[in-house]
């Protein structure tokens, strides 16, 4: 059987291993969570385990502002779906970037799915982080093969590198992190509006509203190829 490698889907050094079990009570400790959010993790989530840390003293790469270590957390799911809160809530509990894997069925049917969000510190409250949209790729078979991880020189440029492998469109040449993710998100929205107007168009049946319709979905259609450029 040939084996398939995603990008997304990295071989972490052995020095960064972690693999601390995390009890759902510290995250809902740290992070407020109601009810509504407990019986998510409860329903979706079997267990969280804080797999490796990528830091200056494990991977030898200088810590740099906004970014001084990098998380990898691997959630064994119940079932086949897990809502985007629940990755909030724990991105919520925890100060630093996190990459997750998500890994569901067994066997023969075990998948995984590489999911983050971009994540920086407010910059009005350095105690507070900010978050993207999350970014994910498909579920990947169990046989995937784990790719080498990036070379960087520091650990932001590691964390750009490693959102590089989940995110839609490339970077443009001089394009900041935060930049791209921008552009990205902006895509998404006008992808989104794209859609609708399709829908408009369907269901229009007045042919001057059809003309109207379809100039905007043409400007539309403009709007994306340029951000996605």
């Amino acid at each position: 059987m040939r084996q398939t490698t995603h990008p997304a889907y990295v071989s972490y050094p052995e020095k960064a291993a972690f693999g601390r079990t995390l009890p759902k009570s510290k995250i809902y400790e740290h992070s407020g969570a109601n009810t509504r959010l407990k019986d998510l993790f409860v329903k979706q989530v079997d267990q969280i385990v804080w797999q490796y840390k990528l830091a200056p003293e494990t991977i030898n790469l200088p810590a740099r502002p906004g970014v001084p270590e990098i998380q990898i957390f691997s959630i064994q799911l119940k079932s086949t779906e897990l809502h985007e809160d629940v990755l909030r809530c724990i991105d919520g509990a925890v100060q630093f970037p996190i990459l997750f894997e998500l890994h569901q069925g067994q066997g023969d049917q075990a998948q995984t799915q590489v999911v983050a969000a971009y994540k920086r510190p407010n910059e009005a409250d350095a105690n507070r982080w900010v978050l993207s949209n999350y970014f994910a790729t498909d579920w990947l078979p169990g046989t995937c093969a784990r790719t080498a991880m990036p070379l960087a020189l520091d650990m932001a440029h590691l964390y750009t590198a490693l959102l590089q492998g989940l995110m839609p469109l490339p970077a443009r040449p001089q394009e900041s992190l935060a930049d791209w993710v921008a552009r990205v998100d902006l895509a998404a929205a006008k992808r989104r509006e794209v859609e609708k107007t399709q829908a408009r168009l369907a269901k229009e049946k007045q042919f001057n509203r059809k003309v109207e319709i379809n100039a905007t979905l043409r400007q539309l259609k403009t709007e994306l190829e340029q951000l996605s450029r």
